[in-house]
């Protein structure tokens, strides 16, 4: 799985609507990409951060926004003022998932990926995994929901700091197979286990005592710890730590990680023609998406049913 598309064009352009390379001072707001997808701000010296703008839509995760964030990291990462990333959500969550009620129409996916069976989580692997390629470390700053893409979004950063109550889950396995196969590497067997076969969620706090996440903090000191964290990093060399970054991520390929999730993307693909998603589909098709949802969580009383 290699790096999301680069670009060799940083001026703006068409259709994605202004890619510029002036971000300014720290503290201060730049948008970039469109005001609705994507906020960029660079808060201290050497960090800068990307905050996911679709608070309305709990920052589903569309093919604008996931190509403004990815070109974004790029930007990124090719900035020799910038030594590290933050990435986070606004308004009430991190991100709920992919879009999934339209927000995708007329828009072609952010890179290209080989097409047939199994394109998709192909295709958005890809991306997230893209970030473990970025030279520089990338922090998520995870708060309220973190489902199915957007826990993808969030496993695919080098670090992840969480409030204390963040929902971290995948309820998509309820009538499928998720793209990007991260459980039982983050979250140990038992516990991925778990999560896969019910599409129950984890705290803030449970997903830092199984490994998926550094550290967990009140919702109010989510940010200043994150920072702070950012700070430390941009403080070192950056070099030296582009090398350590790297470091890390080469063990975890040698035990089979990347081969791993790839060959979770064919399992995903043969998951897309069970029975059990026929039926979603259907009842997608007969009642509308919220309503096919609904139906699907009441047995559990969680997520769109719970309180």
């Amino acid at each position: 799985m290699g790096l999301f598309a680069p670009r060799s064009d940083l001026g703006c352009r068409e259709p994605a609507k202004g890619r510029c390379r002036e971000f300014g001072e720290p503290g201060e707001v730049v948008t970039r990409m469109s005001d609705e997808v994507l906020l960029v701000d660079n808060p201290a010296d050497g960090v800068r951060r990307l905050t996911l703008n679709r608070p309305d839509k709990r920052n589903a995760l569309s093919h604008p926004l996931r190509g403004a964030l990815l070109e974004a990291l790029l930007a990124a990462d090719i900035d020799d003022e910038i030594r590290v990333t933050i990435v986070r959500g606004a308004g009430s969550c991190f991100s709920a998932g992919y879009d999934l009620g339209g927000g995708n129409a007329g828009h072609d996916l952010p890179f290209p990926t080989t097409p047939g069976d199994g394109q998709w989580p192909r295709h958005v692997t890809d991306g997230w995994m893209g970030i473990w390629d970025l030279a520089k470390p990338v922090i998520a700053q995870v708060h309220g929901w973190c489902l199915a893409g957007g826990s993808e979004l969030a496993t695919g950063c080098d670090l992840v700091y969480v409030a204390d109550d963040a929902r971290m889950g995948y309820p998509a396995v309820r009538f499928g197979v998720p793209d990007m196969h991260f459980h039982a590497w983050f979250l140990g067997m038992r516990k991925a286990m778990e999560m896969m076969v019910t599409g129950d969620a984890i705290t803030g706090i449970e997903a830092v005592e199984l490994g998926w996440a550094n550290a967990s903090a009140p919702p109010e000191e989510l940010e200043a710890m994150v920072l702070k964290v950012a700070g430390r990093i941009a403080t070192m060399p950056s070099d030296v730590v582009q090398l350590n970054k790297r470091a890390v991520h080469r063990q975890m390929e040698y035990m089979g990680l990347r081969a791993g999730l790839r060959a979770g993307t064919e399992i995903c693909a043969l998951g897309v023609h069970t029975e059990s998603m026929a039926e979603f589909l259907s009842e997608v098709a007969e009642s509308g998406l919220t309503t096919a949802l609904q139906q699907r969580d009441e047995p559990f009383d969680d997520y769109r049913t719970g309180v």
